[in-house]
């Protein structure tokens, strides 16, 4: 037991410090090509924040453990929407851009439905949902379907890109490091490096752990997977919440779960179907929950408050205890 979570925590490091480094290589050598700032954030900066959810969720589909590739991206999502912004409210109210309200987070509750609908609807109205076990299969994502999800994301990251050429002005501020081409090379090459090798042994520890503690690999997914691999997102919003520069905090974490829901799932559907069971049914329906009251808490008053921001991370804990217990 001792092993395997050493090996989990070493294998979480691993991922967090890999996709530092491939940020900050792929980063220097796009501005080297003279690549506009802003759209090295939407691509570059945002595939290297969701890195560890992507190496750990392909190396599950490729290892046939499905459950730990769908629960880790909803966990994350969960935790993202929850206690992310959460706890970035409770230090400093967190205003929302309206850019970020009217298309980032209706476009996250969108795809977050789709793929409920997709993969589950067919087992809610066949009657025998509620007379069902948690790890019954309810569904599945099967390829035609991730294909479907990467298309669409290709398209979203498509229209941010057009959307970011018609305002030069917001790449102002941009702070990208200047690098030789070898350091680049050298500092994506570590990256991906660690990204990988950090994703196969998160999955093999979390495997193990799951074993020991008679934990099914879906829990441990949703919880110390999914947190473990948000951590980049919980730190990089908590500092700035401290310094009082909140402002993209709500955007980002859109961002992030796009990215996770549309990309990540159908990137590890596309390597291998990934099977739903009915605890991730639930979890789904969270997510959805938990969408549809951050936007409605932007939605009036522009901003999450501290209340609101303490509604949230306290619902987060209270999910985490409904999943342990269920």
């Amino acid at each position: 037991m001792f092993f395997s979570g050493m090996l989990l925590v070493t294998g979480l490091a691993a991922l967090i410090k890999g996709a530092s480094f491939f940020v900050d290589g792929s980063s220097s050598l796009a501005k080297r090509l003279k690549v506009p700032g802003l759209i090295i954030g939407l691509t570059i900066v945002a595939l290297g924040t969701s890195a560890p959810e992507l190496a750990v969720s392909t190396s599950a589909a490729l290892q046939g453990a499905n459950e730990i590739a769908l629960s880790n991206i909803v966990g994350s999502n969960i935790f993202n929407l929850l206690f992310v912004l959460g706890v970035c409210a409770i230090i400093h109210p967190v205003p929302v851009e309206a850019g970020v309200l009217k298309r980032d987070l209706p476009v996250s509750i969108i795809s977050t439905v789709s793929v409920f609908i997709l993969t589950s609807a067919a087992a809610i109205f066949s009657g025998q949902f509620i007379d069902m076990g948690m790890e019954e299969p309810a569904g599945s994502v099967g390829r035609a379907a991730g294909i479907l999800l990467c298309v669409l994301f290709i398209v979203y990251i498509g229209f941010l890109i057009s959307d970011a050429k018609k305002h030069p002005e917001s790449d102002e501020g941009t702070k990208i490091k200047s690098w030789s081409v070898g350091k680049c090379a050298l500092f994506i090459g570590v990256g991906i490096a660690f990204v990988v090798g950090g994703g196969q042994v998160v999955i093999y520890s979390a495997k193990e752990i799951a074993q020991i503690l008679g934990m099914s690999e879906t829990l441990i997914g949703f919880t110390i997977v999914a947190i473990g691999t948000s951590l980049p997102e919980l730190v990089t919003s908590v500092v700035a919440a401290r310094k009082g520069e909140t402002g993209l905090a709500v955007g980002n974490v859109a961002g992030s779960n796009i990215f996770n829901l549309m990309f990540i799932l159908g990137i590890s559907a596309v390597i291998h179907p990934v099977e739903v069971n009915v605890a991730s049914v639930f979890d789904m329906g969270i997510l959805i929950a938990a969408s549809l009251l951050t936007f409605v808490f932007l939605l009036s008053s522009k901003m999450l408050k501290r209340i609101e921001g303490i509604i949230m991370a306290g619902l987060y804990v209270a999910d985490m205890i409904f999943a342990i217990i269920r």
